[in-house]
């Protein structure tokens, strides 16, 4: 039985990540902050037991803050959204997996405890979804690959979750909700965030 976890992330480079944030922050700003979401997301992903697989964005960095001793490390596939996600399910799952769960870098509030949750939420449901209050999702767990749920969803939008969760339905599969929390994509996010 070996749980994977899967880990998007993209290259920490000035002016290529949190663009909605740089907006109204500028670059240099946008850049520090997602260094803290990313820092954030490394702890979680350090607090449960699983294989980790860290999947950048454009090239794979040696040697930064991720470890390679806790994190196997990938470039994540071409495509939309959906078809990096569900080629990075697929990969896991090829290597063995027998439950597989994926998170981005955007959502401060997520822990090891919340991780762990997701991965034993499978041992009931066939899927796990982490709600987002932006209609998306920060975590999507699974015990084998149903490709329907990546294909035909209007990414980053706000029938993102819905769409999915309809999909799941439709496959006549079973579904864990975990308790919602917040990704930072824009300046209003991070400052409701800042004093917790």
């Amino acid at each position: 039985m070996t749980q994977t976890l899967l880990i998007f992330i993209r290259n920490p480079q000035l002016g290529k990540v949190k663009t909605r944030l740089a907006r109204t922050v500028g670059d240099t700003e946008a850049l520090r902050v997602y260094q803290i979401l990313l820092e954030k997301t490394r702890v979680a992903a350090q607090g449960v037991q699983a294989e980790r697989w860290l999947f950048y964005s454009d090239f794979v960095e040696k040697n930064d803050a991720w470890p390679e001793a806790d994190f196997f490390k990938k470039k994540q596939a071409d495509g939309d959204l959906g078809q990096r996600m569900e080629q990075a399910f697929r990969t896991a799952f090829e290597a063995g997996a027998s439950k597989a769960v994926i998170i981005g870098s955007d959502c401060p509030e997520l822990t090891g405890e919340m991780l762990q949750r997701a991965f034993d939420s499978l041992d009931e449901a066939d899927f796990v979804l982490g709600p987002a209050p932006d209609g998306g999702y920060y975590l999507l767990g699974m015990k084998r690959l149903e490709p329907a749920v990546f294909r035909g969803i209007e990414w980053s939008t706000e029938r993102v979750r819905t769409l999915t969760l309809e999909k799941i339905r439709a496959a006549g599969k079973s579904c864990t909700l975990l308790p919602e929390l917040s990704d930072v994509d824009t300046e209003t996010d991070w400052r409701a965030f800042q004093p917790l």
